[in-house]
């Protein structure tokens, strides 16, 4: 199943703009933090998520 980055950013702008104290820098707590903000269950959707959430918080160009 092919994953739209247009879903990885909605998603990952949806969380930042809710939740912006449950993300930081770090890739891993805001994997954790996507499993428990968000009802996905795919593993490869929650981890793209966190990537786009961490490259935004860290200022860098994100692109999906």
């Amino acid at each position: 199943m092919a994953i739209k980055p247009k879903y990885v950013k909605q998603m990952g702008n949806l969380l930042l703009e809710r939740y912006p104290e449950a993300f930081n820098t770090d890739f891993e707590t805001n994997k954790e933090s996507v499993e428990k903000l968000t009802n996905v269950e795919s593993k490869e959707v929650r981890n793209r998520i966190a990537g786009y959430v961490t490259r935004k918080k860290a200022g860098i160009r994100a692109e999906a």
